[in-house]
């Protein structure tokens, strides 16, 4: 497993992957120092991510094709697999997410398992809100989710407060 490190304009972000595919991208609180650097061979799912993340942040990409190799277990990969359909600028709902589940009482259980998504960002867990249309939890921290969302909207405002 190699680690490469990305300066995201809402943080750092750990990825981590091998030539199986992108196992995690998180982001990562603490300042990155000299100790932690990116492997010195990085496989090409890794290469992709750190290519394709900055294109992202850039405003030049919509879309990922990285090969994806997330751990779990059979539900949190089937919710995992679901996120992955919500398109660029859209965003649903969990009661939404658990209803295209086929059971619309496993809410939370898709709630906990959109939480434990190990790759931010390629697999959108962000675009997930509340019902009411409210930010909801989010493991990289609120102020991310809405910068994401923000950074995807079709319609570009100012801040109002």
């Amino acid at each position: 497993m190699k680690t490469a490190f990305l300066k995201s304009p809402i943080g750092w972000m750990e990825l981590k992957g091998d030539v199986s595919g992108l196992v995690s991208a998180i982001f990562v609180e603490d300042e990155i120092s000299s100790r932690t650097t990116t492997s010195e061979t990085l496989p090409e799912p890794l290469q992709k991510a750190l290519q394709q993340l900055t294109e992202y942040f850039e405003g030049n990409r919509k879309d990922f094709n990285i090969p994806l190799n997330p751990q779990g277990t059979e539900f949190q990969q089937k919710v995992w697999s679901q996120l992955q359909e919500i398109p660029f600028s859209k965003t649903t709902s969990y009661q939404k997410m658990a209803n295209a589940l086929g059971d619309p009482k496993v809410i939370r259980a898709a709630a906990s398992a959109n939480g434990k998504n190990p790759i931010s960002i390629i697999i959108p867990c962000h675009r997930v809100i509340g019902s009411d249309g409210s930010l909801t939890g989010y493991a990289g921290g609120l102020h991310r989710k809405k910068w994401l969302l923000q950074h995807e909207s079709p319609v570009k405002q100012g801040e109002l407060f």
